[in-house]
């Protein structure tokens, strides 16, 4: 009988997942992968794989964290998928450094990164920071936002990153760089001012 009860303790309620879950599953992609319309068909077959998968759901998680799992793994497939497009060269990088000898790696002045201030204390600048981050996500090179998505913003670990994405462990690192700076000037030339 304990098993029994076990059992109905860990079952799923499928037709409630979408009133119960859909709004964090949605941002939860959305801001991932920066359009509302991929945001909405990551969801959709979030909600599909589970509905497959729902008999081998063990109860050891929550039904929102076993969601989320699916629909990171989701994600994870999108920017797999996108990362053969072509990549944009080191020649159309803006350099915020110096190239002369003596001053190689010094910021060019007029590119060094500007002081932010304090201004991250209040919930309402947080928002706009969130909105602001999503944008310059959207401009970036397909393969630049897939690097910086799983490793920065899913925490995956590296090696893993590399083989989703097919790229060797140097090349991540350079991406990261190129799409960190690309997002501080993004981020300084749309928001601070």
């Amino acid at each position: 009988m304990a098993n029994n009860d076990k059992n109905t303790a860990n079952a799923l309620d499928p037709m409630l997942w979408v009133d119960l879950y859909g709004d964090f599953l949605f941002n939860y992609a959305w801001i991932r992968v920066g359009s509302k319309e991929m945001a909405e068909d990551l969801v959709q077959d979030t909600f599909v794989a589970a509905w497959q998968a729902k008999d081998s759901f063990r109860g050891d998680s929550t039904e929102l964290t076993w969601l989320t799992s699916i629909l990171k793994r989701k994600v994870i497939d999108h920017y797999r998928k996108k990362s053969t497009h072509k990549e944009i060269s080191a020649s159309q990088f803006t350099q915020p450094f110096q190239d002369e000898d003596g001053m190689q790696e010094h910021w060019i002045m007029e590119r060094a990164p500007k002081d932010w201030g304090k201004e991250f204390q209040y919930p309402l600048r947080e928002e706009e920071f969130q909105n602001m981050i999503e944008l310059c996500l959207s401009k970036l090179p397909e393969k630049w936002r897939s690097v910086f998505v799983l490793k920065v913003m899913e925490e995956i670990d590296s090696d893993e990153v590399c083989k989703e994405l097919g790229c060797s462990a140097s090349n991540l690192w350079v991406i990261l760089h190129r799409t960190r700076i690309k997002l501080r000037e993004c981020i300084e030339n749309k928001w601070i001012k």
